[in-house]
This record gives C-alpha cells, sequence and structure tokens, in this order.
C-alpha cells in the first residue's frame, strides 16, 4: 500500500500524476490519492474578494486563517474543481477513481479548534472564528471498502469535527495519518520542489537521505509549508510507515521517480 500526496502549488503537472499512477494502479499497485489545491483557492478567493489570509503560529508553523467563508471557497476548490479534475484525468486513463473530501463518511476527523494563536507583528494574538483542526482518526473500513471493490479512492480535505462542522486540516499531515492508519510501506509528499532543500530554493542542495529517527533536526532547512511535510513526515515515520519521500510533481513519472529514491528519502 502506498500513500500518494499532490500539493496544490503552482507547477505541479497533474496530467504526469495521475498518468504515473494509472500505470502503477494497473500493474496492480495498491494506493490512495491524497491532493492539495492551494494555488487555486488562493486565486479563486482573490476573484471573490475574500483573499487569503495566512498567520503563522508561535511555534513559526505557517497556515491559512479559516473563517466560514474562506471554508467554503476552499470547499468549492478543493471537493470540487481539484478534486474532479483529478478523477477526471483518472477516469480517462481507464482508473475507476472515486473523490471524496475526509468530511464524507468522516474519512478524517478531528478537534475543531475554533481559535488559533498567532504571532503579528511581534505580538501573539488569539483570532477566533477559525475552522481548523488536526486528523486524528481515520475511517479506514470506508478506505478499504473501496480499494477491495476495486475502486481507486482520490482523498482531499476538510475533515469532519466529532461535532460534525467541516474543518481545515493539513493535507500532508492528513495524508500521513491515513498512511499510519492504512499500514503503508510509503509516503510520498509530492510538490512543486525536487524535495527538502538545505539553501532554498537551490535545487543543488537537495538534502537526499534523512534517518527517520532525525527528522525533526532537519526541520530549520524546511521553509514556509515545508515545515508541514517534514513534520508530517515524522508522524508517519513515528507511525511505522516504512519510508517518507518528498518528491517532486512538476514533471516525466513523479510517483515512479519518487519510489526510485529521487528527493528526499526519509527511513
Amino acid at each position: 500500500m502506498i500513500v500518494v500526496k499532490v500539493g496544490g502549488s503552482l507547477g505541479i503537472d497533474y496530467d504526469a500524476v495521475c498518468a504515473d499512477i494509472a500505470r502503477l494502479w494497473r500493474s496492480g499497485q495498491k494506493l490512495v490519492l491524497v491532493h492539495g489545491g492551494s494555488g487555486e483557492t488562493n486565486r479563486v478567493a482573490q476573484a471573490l474578494g475574500h483573499p487569503p489570509r495566512f498567520v503563522t503560529s508561535p511555534s513559526g508553523y505557517t497556515s491559512r486563517f479559516t473563517d466560514r467563508e474562506t471554508l467554503e471557497i476552499f470547499e468549492m476548490v478543493y471537493c470540487g474543481k481539484m478534486n474532479k479534475g483529478i478523477v477526471e484525468r483518472l477516469q480517462r486513463l481507464n482508473v475507476n477513481a472515486v473523490g471524496l473530501s475526509g468530511l464524507d463518511g468522516r474519512i478524517f476527523e478531528g478537534r475543531h479548534k475554533g481559535s488559533v494563536r498567532v504571532v503579528e507583528n511581534g505580538k501573539t494574538l488569539v483570532l477566533r472564528g477559525d475552522h481548523t483542526g488536526t486528523v486524528e482518526k481515520v475511517n479506514v473500513g470506508l478506505i478499504e471498502l473501496l480499494l477491495n471493490a476495486g475502486y481507486l479512492p482520490v482523498l482531499s480535505p476538510p475533515a469532519a469535527s466529532y461535532e460534525g462542522v467541516a474543518i481545515n486540516v493539513d493535507g500532508d499531515r492528513a495524508a500521513a495519518a491515513l498512511a499510519v492508519a492504512l499500514k503503508a510501506e510509503a509516503l510520498l509528499l509530492l510538490s512543486n520542489v525536487p524535495g527538502l532543500l538545505r539553501d532554498f530554493p537551490d535545487e543543488a542542495s537537495l538534502i537526499r537521505r534523512i534517518p527517520a529517527a532525525d527528522v525533526e533536526t532537519y526541520m530549520e532547512f524546511a521553509q514556509d509549508r515545508m515545515k508541514k511535510k517534514v513534520l508530517g513526515a515524522a508522524e508517519a515515520v513515528a507511525g511505522g510507515v516504512g519510508r517518507v519521500i518528498f518528491g517532486d510533481a512538476r514533471a516525466g513519472e513523479p510517483v515512479s521517480a519518487a519510489l526510485a529514491g529521487a528527493g528526499t528519502v526519509v527511513q
């Protein structure tokens, strides 16, 4: 079992990702695809007059502040345009994909925070009205039901809170929780860079290997969104996933290349 998470930043070649997944699927490889959509969400939010707001926690993690209107835009893009665009690509390649959000069937479930502590202009503030959380439970039964019936699950945030409220969750950490729950042999985190870079954005500074026991010590090299990927990798290997690969989703055969060791391998 392999869990593939493909990000939503500019430059990602979804056609290449889907073609590669289709080849692996037809060869008998079981996998689940999780996707993002941050770049398109930002564009749509701006066009709708509700531009995105990104905040930084006291521990240095950057995330999207998700009020109710932002959540509705998020769902429109992630669950609609992005999810169905990927499902359509796979269907054209004769892969019977099923697109669901983590809200459906409570595939992803966690606690609704409601407020978030952020640092702005050197001051720590508490912002209320936030619809975010962290995946704490995965509905493995529903995923296995689909897999055993021959369907390829294509999943995206949001998740469901324990009260049934939609919550925005980090896609990389959700994929890590899914990989742990499915006892996956590998988790691939594909984005628009070749892996974790020692000197971002210099792609020649790619870090090729990270010992599983030392993942968090490499956090100092992670910039912006990559911090969540490193955190997700740490959670995945701690939960028993065999290896995590930060790979490049911009061209070629991104999934096969990552499985062959291209990118940054955490093991």
